[in-house]
């Protein structure tokens, strides 16, 4: 496993440590308005905000001061710089990248923000394997990425994976009352592993049984960013529909 750390990671593991001082978030809702709005985050994020709606959309997954979160897939910073802010001097936020995704120009802008964000850290594993400590995040966010644990590339370096055996990996870095917000690509019902192949998209009922047999409950869903005009027959990334996705927003959660 390759771990590339930012400043300030003593700190951070040892609050990453399952028994710590530090058990739970000790601040009320973050304010995240205010940090979607700060100065410093990049213009090309930025630019994501009109179809992320990321306010609204933590706003309510619940998201606190204090809170320990985990940014998967979190190579171009969008969420981290949010949640830098968001969660402040008290909280932490650890950015987990596979690496087959963590290149030399991630890998120097990653460690760049988290030198300059004492609250960030970084973390690298296979994507197949995430390497995430024990019971160590209030809250995680995947976004735009959970059909991915079903698709497979040679190019890319992605082996088939078993999404159970990766949500296992998932359930253990949570402490009991975590909260995993997922938002994805809206799809079709069908062959899950050949949806996503064709189209980068996955059914919601498969999402949330996947969650069910790996022990999460489903505590809330939002319809904060359904778009009835994608009729799901599109690659996301056809220009006629990219940025536009009918996507989904589920908060599951740990039992305690």
């Amino acid at each position: 496993m390759i771990r590339q750390f930012g400043l300030g990671v003593a700190l951070a593991l040892v609050l990453a440590v399952p028994g710590a001082a530090r058990t739970s978030p000790g601040g009320g809702p973050a304010d995240v308005a205010a940090a979607v709005a700060a100065p410093g985050r990049s213009a090309d994020n930025m630019k994501l905000d009109a179809s992320r709606r990321p306010a609204e959309v933590l706003r309510f997954l619940g998201l606190r001061k204090g809170m320990r979160v985990a940014d998967m897939f979190g190579g171009n910073r969008y969420w981290a710089e949010i949640f830098s802010q968001a969660v402040g001097p008290t909280g932490h936020v650890t950015v987990w990248e596979p690496t087959q995704f963590y290149k030399e120009k991630t890998k120097a802008e990653l460690t760049a923000f988290a030198a300059s964000h004492p609250n960030v850290s970084i973390l690298t594993s296979p994507f197949e394997a995430p390497d995430l400590p024990s019971r160590a995040f209030d809250f995680m966010l995947i976004n735009l990425d959970y059909h991915d644990t079903y698709w497979q590339s040679e190019k890319n370096g992605i082996v088939r994976q078993d999404p159970g055996a990766w949500l296992t990996r998932i359930r253990a870095a949570m402490k009991p009352g975590g909260i995993v917000g997922v938002v994805d690509h809206v799809g079709p019902a069908g062959d899950t592993r050949a949806i996503v192949e064709k189209l980068h998209r996955i059914d919601p009922a498969v999402v949330r049984a996947d969650f069910r047999r790996a022990g999460f409950v489903l505590d809330g869903t939002s319809d904060l960013l359904r778009n009835p005009a994608d009729d799901h027959s599109l690659l996301v990334f056809d220009p006629t529909i990219r940025g536009k996705t009918d996507r989904f927003v589920y908060r599951f959660k740990k039992p305690r």
